[in-house]
């Protein structure tokens, strides 16, 4: 088995081949910070290849941030490249990187009482880091424009509803039911189970090679701009930002 060795990730490998991967930031509400996000490309890219997981299963709790850096690209791409199944739990608020990364998993099991949204607008930034290329794949380029020109966040029933997420659980039992679901597809037949996910992630895969490299080009030219500056200088004195569009 690999030894996974992280700061602010857990892993924990059960009897049945799951990979049980946690966020381990609580003090900052598991907002992803640049050593986290660096952990989590070395995860996806460790999890594809360590023989004992035949699974994943991803526990998103608290308010996953996001951040931008080089990394951006290995991090959505080694996760959609994992051929095993990728289950995800969220617990909390999943906001900008972190939504993308729950998005970006194969089954994603929802607490009832969480919410998900992409609010990279709300300070002046394109959704670059994924979340406009898994987005219209979940809910369709009207929904999915709707939300990320928007910013606002959807609650667990919203989410269900439109198919951006598969279940929505009472939050006592949200790991129970990922686990239960997970371990179900860790004893199943492993091959055709891979080669199913494989057949329909080559789409998503093509959407990253096509979209991925100019959404983060054009959340690089807003995070230069006008708008991101004011954004974030309001933030900190605690106003309303005033946006010129530019």
């Amino acid at each position: 088995m690999t030894n996974y060795s992280y700061t602010f990730i857990n892993v924990d490998l059960n009897a049945d081949g799951v990979a049980v991967c946690t966020m381990n930031r609580p003090d900052s509400l598991n907002a992803i910070n640049a050593q986290g996000h660096h952990e989590l490309e070395d995860l996806f890219a460790q999890l594809q290849r360590d023989p004992a997981v035949k699974g994943m299963g991803g526990f998103t709790e608290g308010q996953p941030g996001g951040i931008f850096d080089s990394g951006a690209r290995a991090l959505a791409g080694n996760l959609v490249a994992i051929e095993k199944p990728v289950i995800a739990a969220v617990n909390g608020a999943a906001v900008g990187l972190g939504a993308t990364i729950a998005l970006l998993c194969d089954v994603v099991f929802m607490a009832d009482t969480a919410r998900i949204g992409d609010p990279h607008v709300k300070v002046g930034l394109v959704p670059g880091d994924g979340g406009a290329v898994i987005w219209p794949l979940l809910v369709g380029p009207a929904r999915a424009k709707e939300y990320l020109m928007t910013g606002d966040l959807l609650d667990a029933a919203t989410a269900e509803r439109i198919g951006l997420v598969n279940h929505v659980v009472s939050a006592g039992e949200l790991m129970d039911e990922a686990l239960t679901f997970a371990t179900r597809l860790a004893k199943g037949p492993n091959l055709a189970i891979r080669f199913a996910k494989i057949s329909v992630q080559r789409a998503i895969q093509q959407a990253m090679l096509s979209q991925l490299d100019l959404g983060l080009a054009l959340e690089a030219i807003t995070g230069r701009s006008h708008d991101h500056t004011e954004a974030t200088q309001a933030f900190s004195e605690k106003r309303d930002p005033q946006f010129e569009g530019r």
